[in-house]
């Protein structure tokens, strides 16, 4: 049984399509530093203001200690919102006294592509890892499957090969469990 509902992580729910059709030439990507454990209060905010924000979450199980199982829903990248807006936008986002700090980001395109990945990958139901270090290795693409064209690094672990795919602007990313039969080299 869910703590709370899951709240909505996109806004707005077709974030990434009305990015592409979107012709406001002063719209782009900040990523938001937010006060600790005050991801989804801003993101009920941003709503209500409307916003459009990414905040990518997983689904925690876990038990009480009375034995009663419980669900929540975590941010992926604890602290960090992403707002696709204005500087108006910018500017009454951080009057929610939510947050510590918004910086711009230099390649929006980068961080579409790569929020667009991480969401595919959560919206698939797989097990994801958060990742805080990035790992050199082969660059590749899934062929089959859920995780289908998504494209990331080999990354070697003791349980095995799993898939990087990287959030590049906060350093950061998700691994996922593939079989060497679902990837070619790119």
């Amino acid at each position: 049984m869910p703590i709370l509902a899951q709240e909505p992580e996109l806004y707005p729910d077709n974030l990434f399509e009305a990015i592409q059709v979107d012709t406001a030439q002063d719209r782009q990507w900040f990523a938001v530093h937010t006060r600790p454990r005050s991801e989804k209060s801003l993101a009920r905010r941003l709503v209500r203001d409307d916003i459009w924000f990414h905040l990518p979450v997983q689904q925690h199980q876990y038990r009480t200690p009375k034995g009663r199982k419980c669900t929540s829903y975590l941010p992926l990248f604890p602290s960090y919102l992403f707002i696709y807006g204005d500087h108006t936008d910018r500017f009454r986002a951080m009057l929610t006294d939510r947050i510590i700090r918004i910086l711009e980001v230099p390649d929006g395109q980068q961080l579409t592509f790569d929020l667009r990945q991480v969401q595919q990958a959560l919206e698939s139901g797989a097990t994801v890892r958060p990742q805080s270090k990035l790992i050199p290795g082969a660059q590749v693409r899934v062929t089959s499957g859920p995780f289908e064209n998504l494209e990331g690094r080999i990354v070697k672990r003791q349980t095995g090969d799993v898939l990087l795919v990287a959030v590049h602007y906060l350093q950061q990313g998700i691994t996922i469990s593939l079989e060497d039969c679902q990837i070619e080299a790119i």
